[in-house]
């Protein structure tokens, strides 16, 4: 008899009481177990080593500054807790705060924008996405990382970057194929075509594309 597997466990820190409540709802539906639900960053380490969670989702701004609170208890989560997956939550495209939040870790983490969050089965896609160590950021997002680091992608045709930008989302071949319309024969195509403009190596991890994507927009 095969065993059921658990579902994700997740820490929830948001300073919204309504958001809050309805986050766990959304979360319940969509198959996962908040295992804790708090308004502040403070008391993080101590809510981990009580319910080990798989996925930490932290809202941006929280008390008591309401400025990066959670991009900061990210990265200390990140530094004491490397398996960790990571979501951040925002109203606002700062990619200031990706960034930072990118620097402190090469997998597992997210940067969703909480208004464009637009059905079940995205949020629960970037939840599983993060927790098994890939990337889930929102377009606007990778958008602006890559607008900052403009001048190094001349080198990519129009295709190429295109694939690049959803490659750091962290789309799938197929998933790109589908976006774009195109096969998955192309779409490899121009993923050989990018690292090699880019110069970026096999480092021979599984996510080693989208990882080495979002390297290159940091360097």
């Amino acid at each position: 008899m095969t065993t059921p597997t658990r579902p994700l466990r997740i820490l929830l820190a948001e300073d919204s009481v309504l958001l809050r409540e309805g986050l766990v709802r959304v979360l319940a539906e969509a198959g996962f177990e908040t295992v804790a639900a708090v308004g502040d960053a403070t008391g993080l380490e101590t809510l981990i080593a009580e319910h080990a969670p798989d996925v930490a989702v932290l809202d941006v701004r929280m008390p008591p500054t309401f400025r990066d609170e959670g991009v900061q208890a990210a990265i200390q989560l990140r530094r004491r807790h490397p398996a960790l997956g990571i979501l951040l939550l925002s109203q606002y495209v700062e990619a200031t705060y990706a960034r930072e939040l990118l620097r402190a870790g090469s997998g597992g983490i997210g940067y969703l924008l909480k208004d464009r969050v637009s059905s079940l089965d995205e949020l629960r896609d970037a939840i599983e996405r993060v927790a098994d160590g890939g990337t889930a950021l929102d377009p606007l997002v990778v958008s602006e990382l890559m607008s900052r680091r403009a001048d190094p992608l001349d080198a990519l045709t129009r295709r190429e970057s295109e694939v690049l930008a959803l490659m750091a989302q962290g789309r799938s071949n197929a998933a790109i194929a589908a976006a774009l319309v195109i096969g998955t024969g192309a779409v490899e195509k121009n993923v050989t075509g990018i690292f090699l403009k880019l110069g970026l190596e096999d480092s021979g991890s599984e996510h080693r594309r989208v990882l080495a994507v979002l390297a290159f927009l940091e360097r």
